[in-house]
């Protein structure tokens, strides 16, 4: 048999991506997007490299290794070449300190993120370390307690390879994730040091040089407010883990190569990050970053989805004649690629409001959409990414269902984002919250008319009526359910993806119209036309 097919390509994962660019030229002033340009240029092509290096060592994972050959307790971890790769890299283009330094104002977060969504593939979830290292950089910062980030902030924002710390986040226990109540670790304060001791059963990035932890410490009331944050240095300066056990790493579903372990506390010396009580209340500050690192990652994800489908339909010959020229997967991808641009816009405006609130920039209006949209953004891309990468693999027949082409762990690893900071049940009670906080749905509509009155084509026009429909119609709907409270829990996912996806729309039609305007880029009107048709009815 002499045909082969032709496997997926990638080119510069930044100069190929015309809606990462268009979106850039209008956001970013020009001296600002000159500045960052090289590094944008030199991540999208170590996204480009990577893939074409992946498929010879597909889901590698780090390997524990509890003794050495003297019978020593050393749980020592092996890395993947991927994250050995992608760390260094990750603090010269600082991945992390971008979105704290104050060179680009109000634009270091859209800095930030737009470095972060050119990495996050190639990464393979070294992205997720650096996602809890921003969050604890925030938490520390919101603390108050300037011993601490004198200490720490210097390590966490560092651009240098060898003083870059990475921080993990150790919370989940073996009672549960998201309600951390019944926590039962305990803190107990010995010659005047704190010291953690109990069960961790979820520790993301093990091998993080430092760590944030709840823990309860002796004598404290039960219930979530008395918990406390802790700071943890999990080895010492010779490398010996301090008062940690590593049981076993976690063989899971995907994001292999990320090290997650299960371990135990026994002694490990911890400092207060604030206050001995309310530590969820500390650990507050980091979940609008963190949850904005998930909704970049997830978008990311339909971004190389979407990149490798639409060069295979260019390469796959089906019928006589290339997948691209088949009407109905033409279509499929055109569904695709409106998806995932609305996901974009959604999710790069939170990150505008984030980088006014870290500037003290926002006004008030701002602040309560940060809040509104965040968990929307989230639970919205991080199911959109499981359905686009599973669409994906159908894109490529049976190629994508095989390991070695690199394919199928898209979706393996896309399935994270529903879970990770908060389920999708988890947001939609989030986004019930902000609203109460925000005095109702007035911000959500109000912040939606302003967006709309930028737009001036007819067609776009259009889209706007079909987005402000859906938010009406998902306003009046809340409104009807709001005294019976189960009731209004239990429509809480539909309502809160009606809001993503009608306010996605009116962002992404509102940056169409700026695109054919400037750019005379009929894609973007294409891609906000078809998706304005699969809003909610």
């Amino acid at each position: 048999m002499s045909f082969v097919q032709a496997a997926p390509s990638l080119g510069n994962q930044y100069r190929d991506d015309a809606v990462l660019r268009s979106y850039l030229r209008r956001v970013l002033g020009a001296q600002t997007l000159a500045a960052i340009e090289p590094d944008l240029d030199a991540l999208g092509q170590f996204a480009a490299d990577a893939w074409a290096a992946a498929r010879a060592h597909v889901d590698e994972e780090p390997a524990l290794t509890h003794w050495d050959a003297w019978g020593e307790r050393v749980d020592r971890i092996e890395l993947t070449r991927a994250w050995s790769a992608a760390a260094p890299l990750a603090a010269r283009h600082g991945l992390v300190a971008a979105g704290h330094e104050t060179t680009h104002g109000a634009a270091a977060r859209v800095h930030q993120f737009a470095l972060a969504y050119l990495y996050h593939c190639a990464s393979e979830f070294h992205s997720c370390p650096l996602a809890m290292s921003d969050g604890a950089a925030t938490a520390i910062k919101a603390s108050g307690n300037a011993g601490l980030a004198a200490h720490a902030l210097p390590h966490l924002l560092s651009r240098d390879p060898v003083q870059h710390w990475i921080s993990g986040q150790w919370m989940t226990e073996n009672t549960g994730g998201s309600d951390v109540s019944h926590s039962e670790t305990v803190a107990r304060l010995v010659d005047g040091q704190w010291r953690l001791y109990g069960r961790k059963w979820f520790t993301s990035a093990i091998n993080a040089q430092m760590t944030l932890a709840l823990a309860r410490p002796e004598g404290a009331p039960p219930g979530a407010d008395g918990l406390a944050l802790f700071y943890l240095e999990p080895r010492d300066v010779q490398g010996r883990w301090q008062g940690v056990t590593l049981d076993r790493l976690k063989h899971k579903l995907g994001t292999r190569e990320l090290p997650t372990a299960e371990i135990h506390l026994d002694g490990a010396p911890a400092r207060l990050v604030a206050a001995a009580d309310h530590g969820v209340r500390a650990i507050a500050p980091m979940l609008n970053v963190t949850r904005t690192w998930n909704a970049v990652c997830a978008t990311a994800t339909m971004r190389r989805a979407l990149a490798l489908a639409e060069d295979y339909a260019q390469r796959r010959r089906a019928f006589g004649k290339p997948l691209a020229e088949q009407p109905l997967h033409r279509a499929t991808l055109a569904n695709l690629r409106a998806q995932f641009e609305a996901a974009f816009h959604l999710t790069f405006h939170v990150v505008e409001l984030l980088g006014l609130a870290q500037a003290d920039k926002a006004n008030e209006a701002q602040l309560d959409l940060l809040r509104l949209l965040t968990p929307l953004a989230k639970l919205w891309t991080g199911k959109l990414a499981v359905a686009i990468a599973s669409e994906a693999c159908e894109c490529f027949g049976g190629a994508g269902y095989l390991e070695d082409t690199g394919i199928p762990q898209l979706l393996r690893d896309a399935q994270v984002f529903p879970i990770w900071e908060g389920t999708t049940n988890v947001l939609a009670l989030d986004f019930l919250r902000a609203l109460r906080g925000a005095g109702g749905t007035q911000a959500l509509l109000d912040a939606q008319a302003q967006w709309h009155a930028q737009i001036e084509s007819a067609e776009l026009a259009a889209c706007a009526r079909a987005a402000a429909a859906c938010a009406a119609q998902a306003a009046a709907r809340l409104q009807s359910l709001a005294h019976d409270r189960d009731a209004l829990e239990a429509s809480a996912r539909d309502l809160a993806f009606a809001f993503a996806q009608s306010l996605a729309s009116s962002l992404q039609a509102r940056h169409a119209d700026w695109a054919l305007r400037h750019d005379n880029d009929g894609a973007r009107v294409a891609a906000a036309q078809r998706f304005a048709e699969l809003l909610p009815p």
